[in-house]
């Protein structure tokens, strides 16, 4: 595998050699802290914030936001070292930290875990999270006792707009329209926000409201991996064109309390709405070769044209009731809170197919990257095609999180050593559910539908507009729904997949910590330990043979976790910092899912039994504090795992000795990820600024199965997923009077997507390195108005995976560019 790590090695040299000295400490901050700013328009500020953390954080702050092009949350963290941004359809939904994916992740609102309303994942889509309603965002790299362990990468904790972030009364207003290239479409969105003091300057309202509607596409040209290897070729079995149409509108609302009777007591509510709709349709035409091909080769093919059509609503409510008192020498913190997310996708159309009537002639293709079609012109005639099947389907998931927590601390004197102790507990209690129906639509002559009436040109209202070519006829989901309206839905119930995917997760963590920071000498530490217990309970339906069996798991499993932090001040304006930690993730609830289908030799099945992932955590790194506002800063990292969990085909071993296929997930052995991040950022006299980080990382973790034809477990060494080895950030900025300027480069490199087959490199999929460039200006037209400009995706950087080598696609889709014009407002 290849390495990059020699910076890192560098910087780690820098760091012993440090130590060995002992130098003197001269500065007073907390200790054991560690940030890493983003692209903040007050940096000074952010510096001041990093000063008061006890953990590795990374640190987004409101007026960041607002000054570059970020539509969300995700796409806001992007900027800073080690984050980077998975995105769908071109926007930012999900962050990686430090290379590990998502679901390695966790994201508070307001210091309350928020649950994923996806049905297999713990990941958070913080694309729902509207930018206007953000004070900041930290992404907390590392962590102390007090804090949830639930985290390798990092935690994202997002704070939501407070009366007290501001001097007095505020308000403001913003209206924007922003116009995709994509699909000509023009779209609104709308923001506000409120903050005053009441009582004397005791109670603090602030509330906040954010309204988008977006109107956008994308064109896709993906083989998923369908290639077959023939000796010294690689031939095409079978590839599809994509086109898509979405409508995501945006709801965002705050709400928040704050009341400060005396000194020393505080008393707060927290409130977050969110209301995510994705209405797409998804027209596709599919291409299976009789038998496989190579570019340029003609042969006989089955066609078939594909509807999706569906709108898919999300929803997220958080509310954080709590209070801090003094009490004698005590500090007294105590909160609660609730959150449900929830995922509803009402009768929708989850797939009608028109098949060819019979195979056609003369079909190939050209470019391994971009499969182009090449044909006859019967493979665009809507009467060549009839209906074959339509799936309906029903479905919502929720996923409901209770918790309460008390942390009590005070400062002790112990000789002549000054000590801060700190103790507490959290209990939580999560819920995951899952309910799905579905129809299959066939056969539909016995019903009384004839050849002609079930042609695809009775259900078409013209051709697709695809950027990529000719697509040929667009199929008409209002008269898909107008047919099966006709029909009994009840005679067409697919009993099988609406029990199956049908479950019940349920996981209960009870926490207690110990940790104390104290000072030896020139250093400052902070050292504790944490213990969290979990209980889980998995319930689901299996299908064996053609019957149903009830599947029930229960589990417990208990973790001791220490953590050391440590800092030194090297001069005024220097120091170096160390972290010792260990975390824990448990699995995903798509890979505990209880159903299971066994078919003859056949099985497919969720694992309630996995092991939880964990780590061992080591963070050692120098951090300057520049003159002038900007900071300078270099850290490795280390993270040992336990558990690695991956997908496999467990047939041939245990149960499934005598199977042709098992398909599920499995614990592996070990896995690492090393690396070092760079950081700088410079605010210049001149109005300029300049703020660059990288990151440069490396992974490896061990995958094994059953090999049939050798009679043996065979093992390889694969990266982690979702790790890019290299992430990197420019921008440049200008602010002068009434002129800011930005301009934004957000880079990352390839990394692996999927293992398809354990035993065979050769079918990984991996997605390519991504380069994307972003401009925003604003200019004030006043002290209360701003006129603000935005263009997204310069370059038009598309999306491409592939299956082992770069030539052979499993996925290209282009998006266009996005410009967006704004107004705002703002009374201070």
């Amino acid at each position: 595998m290849k390495s990059h790590l020699t910076p890192c090695r560098t910087v780690m040299a820098i760091c012993i050699a440090s130590l060995m000295q002992g130098t003197h400490a001269a500065d007073e901050a907390p200790v054991t802290t560690i940030t890493v700013t983003g692209q903040a328009a007050r940096i000074r500020n952010a510096l001041d914030v990093q000063q008061a953390d006890d953990s590795i954080v990374s640190v987004v702050h409101a007026d960041a936001i607002g000054a570059l092009p970020d539509t969300n949350a995700a796409e806001a963290l992007q900027r800073v070292p080690g984050v980077s941004v998975e995105r769908d359809q071109g926007e930012g939904r999900y962050i990686r930290v430090r290379g590990l994916g998502p679901d390695l992740n966790s994201v508070t609102i307001n210091g309350g875990l928020i649950p994923s309303p996806e049905s297999d994942r713990r990941a958070v889509m913080l694309d729902v999270i509207p930018s206007a309603l953000i004070r900041s965002l930290e992404v907390k790299k590392t962590l102390t006792p007090d804090q949830d362990a639930n985290s390798i990468g990092g935690t994202v904790e997002v704070k939501t707009v407070s009366a007290f972030d501001y001097p007095g009364r505020f308000s403001s207003f913003e209206a924007e329209a922003s116009h995709d290239q994509h699909t000509g479409q023009t779209s609104p969105k709308i923001a506000t926000t409120f903050a005053d003091r009441y009582l004397d300057g005791k109670l603090g309202l602030a509330a906040g409201l954010s309204l988008e509607k977006r109107k956008f596409g994308s064109a896709n040209i993906e083989t998923g991996g369908n290639w077959d290897f023939d000796d010294d070729k690689v031939l095409l079995e079978e590839f599809e064109n994509r086109n898509y149409l979405i409508t995501r509108e945006r709801l965002g609302m705050a709400f928040n309390l704050d009341y400060k009777a005396v000194a020393g007591q505080r008393y707060y509510a927290r409130t977050l709405l969110s209301r995510y709709s994705d209405t797409e349709e998804r027209q596709a035409h599919v291409i299976e070769f009789d038998e496989a091909q190579d570019a340029g080769e003609l042969g006989e093919a089955e066609s078939t044209r594909e509807l999706k059509s569906r709108k898919e609503t999300q929803k997220i409510l958080s509310l954080t009731l709590g209070t801090e008192q003094q009490l004698g020498p005590w500090q007294l913190k105590l909160a609660g809170g609730i959150s449900r997310a929830s995922e509803t996708t009402p009768d929708h159309i989850a797939g009608a197919a028109f098949e060819g009537s019979d195979s056609f002639a003369d079909v190939g293709f050209h470019n391994g990257e971009q499969p182009t079609l090449v044909g006859p012109a019967s493979l665009y005639d809507a009467q060549a095609y009839g209906l074959k099947e339509v799936e309906l389907a029903h479905t919502q998931f929720k996923d409901r999180e209770r918790h309460l927590r008390l942390d009590l601390a005070r400062n002790l004197q112990v000789g002549q050593a000054d000590i801060r102790l700190k103790f507490g507990g959290k209990a939580s209690h999560r819920e995951k559910t899952g309910d799905e129906d579905i129809w299959l639509f066939e056969d539909l002559d016995d019903a009384g539908q004839n050849e002609s009436q079930l042609q695809l040109s009775h259900y078409s209202d013209g051709a697709a507009d695809w950027k990529l070519g000719r697509f040929g006829p667009r199929i008409d989901a209002s008269k898909i729904d107008s047919l099966l309206g006709k029909l009994d839905r009840t005679a067409y119930a697919d009993e099988e997949g609406s029990r199956v995917n049908d479950f019940s997760l349920t996981e209960r963590i009870r926490a207690a910590y110990l940790q104390a920071q104290f000072e030896t000498g020139d250093w400052r530490w902070l050292a504790g330990v944490r213990y969290e217990g979990t209980r889980l309970k998995a319930d689901g339906t299996g299908l064996e043979n053609g019957s149903f069996i009830a599947s029930h798991t229960a589990r417990k499993y208990h973790h001791w976790l220490p953590a050391l932090h440590a800092r030194h001040d090297l001069d005024r304006h220097t120091s170096l910092r160390m972290a010792l930690t260990h975390s824990v993730v448990r699995p995903t609830f798509g890979q505990m899912a209880p159903g299971f289908v066994i078919d003859g030799d056949e099985a497919s099945f969720g694992n309630p039994d996995l092991k939880p992932l964990e780590s061992r955590n080591l963070d050692l790194g120098l951090e300057q504090r520049l003159v002038t506002a900007g900071t300078l800063s270099a850290y490795v990292f280390h993270k040992r795992m336990d558990n690695f969990i991956y997908g496999t085909d467990l047939a041939g071993t245990g149960r499934w000795t005598d199977f042709d296929e098992a398909s599920s997930f499995a614990n592996g052995g070990r896995a690492s990820v090393r690396g070092v991040e760079l950081n700088y950022v410079q605010s210049f006299a001149q109005g300029w600024l300049l703020s660059a980080n990288a990151t440069f990382s490396d992974s490896i973790a061990s995958i094994s199965r059953y090999d049939a034809d050798l009679g043996r477990m065979v093992a390889r060494d694969v990266p982690l997923p979702s790790q890019s080895d290299r992430t990197a950030n420019l921008t440049l900025g200008y602010e002068s009077g009434p002129v800011s300027l930005r301009l934004a480069t957000n880079y990352k490199s390839a990394y692996l997507l999927e293992v398809s087959d354990v035993l065979d490199a050769r079918r990984d999929l991996y997605v390519a390195s991504q380069t994307q460039y972003d401009f925003s200006a604003s200019y004030k037209l006043g002290k209360a108005m701003m006129l603000s400009f935005e263009a997204l995706n310069l370059g038009n950087e598309p999306y491409y995976a592939y299956m082992g080598q770069r030539r052979h696609n499993a996925q290209f889709e282009t998006y266009g560019r996005t410009y967006k014009l704004g107004l705002k407002y703002t009374l201070n």
